[in-house]
């Protein structure tokens, strides 16, 4: 019998970055609601995750500013990048995070150039550089649309960011002998172009399901986690399962061996991992 070579899905291919995470690796998760869905599986993975320490952040002005305001000097950054639209306090012209339910009257909406963004997420990069010499930055483009531009302005958003992430890989890579400061993750692409089924969307049909959530970090351990971190994951898992679990007798002897066996084997993890949160 012929065996068949008929594809029926597309997968994105993600080159090898130079660089690989560590376990408990210290990290900053900066950008849109995106950005904190994939943060706080990290954080859930044991890693000294920041995950938007100023609440969400949308666009790349609003990711520079979080950026301004920690002190945090990871070892690795996310930005997540949501849409170009930015919103303009008309008495004084600076970009606004947060209108904080004031009057609409008081703003202006536009929307920033591909230049514009660049240069805002390059402003970004270069802080943490000087924080952390050898910090890498990950830029992915979240694949959150939004309805209320229409589905053709998120559309023109979304390029507006997918080509000024390209400009910071290229323009801050190049500048530093070739070394990969920026690395870009496909996750628009992703949910796009290889999951691309309404099944991976959340009710509204707008958002990633927590499966296709599920998906990109199965992805982002499978190109960027060094063998040691896909280890500690797995060990990690099985304790993680454990303490999970709901007996159906919390006060039976054999649940509290059950549970004291788990808590030395977290601290054999810990003593071996001392970077390892409680």
């Amino acid at each position: 019998m012929r065996q068949s070579t008929m594809q029926f899905r597309t997968t994105v291919d993600i080159p090898s970055p130079d660089f690989s995470i560590a376990p408990c690796e210290e990290m900053l998760f900066v950008g849109s609601c995106f950005a904190d869905n994939i943060g706080r599986q990290f954080v859930e993975e044991k890693f000294r995750a920041t995950v938007n320490p100023f609440g969400v952040m949308y666009n790349p002005a609003s990711i520079l500013h979080t950026v301004s305001r920690t002190d945090v000097a990871p070892r690795c950054a996310v930005f997540t990048l949501g849409t170009n639209h930015v919103y303009v306090l008309k008495e004084t012209g600076e970009i606004v995070d947060n209108c904080c339910k004031r009057p609409q009257r008081l703003f202006e909406e536009r929307e920033l150039t591909v230049e514009e963004c660049k240069d805002y997420l390059l402003q970004a990069v270069d802080i943490l550089r000087r924080r952390r010499s050898d910090v890498r930055i990950i830029v992915t483009v979240s694949p959150i649309r939004y309805a209320k531009y229409g589905y053709h302005g998120s559309q023109l958003s979304k390029a507006t960011l997918l080509l000024a992430a390209d400009r910071l890989v290229k323009e801050v890579n190049g500048a530093h002998d070739g070394a990969a400061t920026v690395t870009y993750f496909p996750a628009y692409e992703i949910v796009n172009d290889e999951l691309r089924d309404y099944r991976f969307y959340a009710d509204d049909m707008l958002h990633p399901s927590p499966l296709a959530v599920e998906y990109i970090w199965q992805r982002m351990v499978e190109v960027f986690f060094s063998a040691e971190a896909k280890a500690f994951l797995k060990e990690w898992a099985s304790i993680k399962k454990g303490l999970a679990h709901r007996p159906f007798n919390a006060d039976s002897d054999e649940y509290r061996s059950f549970v004291a066996k788990l808590h030395a084997d977290a601290e054999r993890l810990r003593q071996r991992y001392p970077d390892m949160p409680l």
